[in-house]
């Protein structure tokens, strides 16, 4: 209810205002949840405020945002702590999520004149997943149980991944892995295909990927903790919190409310229904009495 008021008071207090020729310009990262996401927070400032909203989805990956966010080429763009921990920072990987979400909060500030706004509400992690046959017959379940046979296998990574200090070495490093061939490298949205089609045998997704619950495969446990937490959370320019309180107290108002489970069936609806994203969001944003 008090969110309700919130956005009821935001929507009256620009209404009577003078009309906004003003632009929120909202980025993301070149895959589908980026872009859920990239949707959500800019249909909330569509609806809730008169200000414009530019759309500058797909545009790379962690580096290209970051950087597109520090010259003011966007505004806002959705990213993971874990991330921002670890590659952006380059601080040791750390499990505790509070921890976590106050380091980042107070270097973002204080290093790029970012704000880390409150989290959606679920945390998106690297999952490492097999085919699930393979999992059936060699009874793996767990990241060690997989690693007698790693050398039997060849994994498949996205760019990023293989060059993130979260990402390739040190899981190898962590696990003891030895494959059978070095990894190739592919786009995010090849992953699965390839996995499928036995040209590897081993990736690394996300756990909120929309086909997981499609396709037979196995996600692994991660049993030695190798992986941060990554809590998806909104950042912003300062610039932009100044000069547009109403967007940002808008976007927070997606706090706590989009779960793992809500994520992943987000993902499924735009990659496994091929159902257009701003379609997608608007019926779950609508359904939470948001827009």
């Amino acid at each position: 209810m008090k969110r309700f008021l919130l956005l009821a008071s935001l929507s009256v207090l620009t209404a009577c205002g003078p009309p906004r020729s003003r632009t929120i310009v909202v980025g993301s990262k070149n895959f589908t949840e980026q872009a859920v996401l990239g949707e959500m927070i800019a249909q909330m400032i569509q609806a809730h405020t008169h200000l414009n909203v530019e759309r500058r989805f797909y545009l790379g990956g962690t580096y290209i945002c970051q950087q597109s966010i520090l010259a003011g080429r966007i505004d806002v763009y959705p990213e993971y702590t874990g991330t921002m921990l670890t590659a952006i920072l380059k601080h040791p990987i750390e499990h505790d999520a509070a921890k976590v979400d106050h380091v980042v909060k107070r270097e973002y500030a204080a290093r790029f004149n970012l704000d880390v706004l409150p989290p959606f509400g679920f945390d998106n992690t690297f999952a490492i997943v097999i085919r699930g046959a393979d999992a059936r017959q060699d009874h793996i379940r767990k990241i060690s149980e997989a690693v007698p046979f790693s050398v039997r296998r060849r994994p498949g990574f996205g760019y990023e991944f293989m060059e993130r200090p979260d990402g390739y070495s040190g899981l190898v490093k962590t696990y003891g892995l030895r494959f059978g061939g070095p990894p190739r490298l592919m786009d995010l949205g090849l992953l699965y295909r390839a996995l499928l089609s036995k040209q590897v045998d081993l990736v690394a997704g996300s756990a909120t990927d929309g086909l997981l619950d499609v396709f037979d495969v196995a996600v692994l446990e991660d049993d030695k903790d190798y992986f941060p937490p990554y809590q998806a959370v909104p950042i912003v320019r300062e610039q932009t919190l100044d000069e547009h309180p109403e967007a940002v107290n808008t976007i927070e108002c997606l706090a706590g409310e989009v779960s793992e489970k809500e994520m992943r069936h987000l993902n499924y609806e735009v990659d496994g229904l091929h159902r257009d994203a701003g379609k997608v969001v608007h019926d779950f944003l609508s359904a939470k009495h948001l827009l």
